[in-house]
């Protein structure tokens, strides 16, 4: 044996799909919850002061997932900036 291997063939893809970077989506849920960490690292865990951001969090979560905007596209015409 020689050590070298037969390189795989894969099918070829229809189409490539890419997330979109421009579209950062970000949950809201994100800042309750780095209050409910903060709460129980400076009180501890059952601390009953954090009671009302744990109830906070648990509606956020509980609650719809927030529907994304659709992305506007550009209003650029490019025939419109070509020189004559």
């Amino acid at each position: 044996m020689t050590g070298r291997h037969k390189a795989i063939r894969l099918p070829p893809l229809k189409t490539l799909r890419v997330h979109n970077p421009k579209r950062a989506t970000e949950n809201p849920c994100i800042a309750i919850m780095s209050s409910v960490l903060a709460c129980w690292a400076s009180a501890g865990y059952n601390a009953t002061g954090c009671a009302s951001i744990e109830n906070q969090l648990r509606k956020c979560m509980d609650g719809p997932a927030p529907r994304l905007r659709p992305q506007t596209q550009s209003t650029t015409t490019w025939g419109a900036c070509k020189s004559t």
